[in-house]
């Protein structure tokens, strides 16, 4: 398997160091230089921030101290928390049944550099939504919102130490009313030596290929956990699977010993016993209830019942190209494959399908479903045109066993 945690191997190296010590050898290891503090600097606007007009509010902070008295590059990451109320006293949990109480949100995505940093608006305002619990009716003219940024250092496992905040700036925001749609699907992505074009590469189709939702599944409305497929060959060389393509593979599934292992860089490959079509199911809410580097009977790995259709090639066909055959690359390029890929550029209001190529013997079609980075459906034999709503360039795949289609906006 190709090397992993890149970054992280030093970081836990120097955790290792920085909280240990030997006697012998105290004075010539790195030790750990607590900061107390570092400056979030007051955000550059003049006026209210529209949130729904605007597209990002910009936040820069000054770095913390070096954490360590040698200046071993360890670095920090960061996390920006929001507040309607300043007081920043309980986080809101999206798994929790009742947040009431809640007066700060921690926004998901993480930083590892304060000079210049974006925060999307449309972010912050689902966010100030979900902690107020605004209807359409009470959304207030003009909201002031708290900012604040969290800093820790964490280890190889991804437990953090050394937590300090920043102080507390403040902006002006006019919010509006917005639907809060139930949480997309939680999708894991599968990577590995019996994936796609098999070279533990991060591109999308050609090196990764993402699960899928399970027709009539139910998901949790807040987490979008629940369960996920995936059908197709595997040769034997070997797989794992990732939680998110930019996380440094903090999420991830491994072969351990006893079984499968959650968050275990130092997990093996998972390998079938032997070649063959296969169905992988991943059941992300008894996922999320494992500790990291704990065993878990939430993935299976199971031979598919059943003999798919091998196709020579596929491809995509509306009116955006006259009907005509756009092929699709396949995704398993040295054994056999049922995932193909293809990006394609449509107006609004274009129609599609998926079709073999040369032939409309097999064809799917169907309703899309909006989630946050495009659309997909179960494509069905002979399905209605799928229409396309919103004008854009799109990555199209498509899973000839299942008929899973997903459109992933660029």
């Amino acid at each position: 398997m190709k090397t992993i945690f890149k970054s992280t191997l030093l970081l836990a190296a120097a955790g290792l160091s920085l909280f240990t010590s030997c006697k012998d050898d105290n004075e010539s290891n790195p030790t750990l230089a607590q900061p107390t503090q570092f400056v979030l600097n007051e955000i550059a606007v003049n006026g209210n921030v529209d949130l729904e007009k605007s597209s990002t509010v910009t936040l820069t902070w000054s770095q913390p101290t070096p954490y360590n008295d040698f200046n071993t590059p360890v670095v920090p990451t960061y996390w920006v928390e929001v507040s309607p109320t300043g007081a920043f006293t309980q986080a809101f949990d999206a798994n929790a049944e009742d947040n009431t109480g809640a007066d700060f949100f921690t926004l998901d995505e993480t930083y590892s550099s304060g000079k210049s940093v974006e925060v999307n608006t449309e972010t912050l305002n689902r966010s100030l939504l979900q902690l107020c619990g605004w209807t359409e009716t009470t959304v207030p003219a003009l909201q002031q919102v708290s900012f604040r940024v969290k800093s820790a250092i964490r280890d190889a496992s991804f437990k953090e130490y050394s937590t300090i905040y920043s102080n507390v700036v403040t902006l002006n925001t006019v919010p509006y009313y917005m639907e809060l749609k139930p949480a997309d699907p939680e999708i894991w992505w599968l990577i590995g030596a019996d994936i796609a074009d098999g070279s533990w590469g991060g591109d999308v189709g050609k090196c990764v290929i993402p699960m899928q939702p399970i027709e009539g599944a139910e998901y949790d409305k807040k987490t979008g956990q629940g369960e996920i497929q995936w059908i197709g060959y595997l040769a034997g060389n070997g797989f794992k699977l990732r939680g998110a393509l930019d996380d440094n593979w903090a999420a991830q599934i491994g072969q351990g010993d006893a079984g499968f292992l959650k968050n275990d860089g130092g997990s093996s490959d998972i390998k079938v016993a032997e070649p063959g079509v296969y169905k992988i199911t991943l059941n992300t809410a008894e996922l999320a209830k494992v500790e990291d580097k704990g065993s878990t009977t939430a993935l299976k790995v199971e031979k598919y019942d059943g003999t798919p259709a091998v196709f020579s090639g596929m491809a995509i066909a509306g009116s955006f190209n006259d009907w005509g055959d756009m092929l699709m690359t396949p995704c398993s390029t040295g054994w056999e494959n049922h995932d193909w890929y293809v990006t394609a550029s449509f107006e609004a209001g274009a129609e599609v399908k998926v079709k073999q190529a040369d032939s409309w013997d097999f064809n799917r079609g169907g309703t899309f479903v909006n989630y946050a980075q495009g659309m997909y459906v179960y494509g069905v034999a002979n399905g209605d045109n799928l229409v396309i709503e919103e004008e854009g360039t799109y990555m199209v795949m498509f899973n000839d066993i299942t008929g899973f289609i997903r459109f992933i906006r660029q």
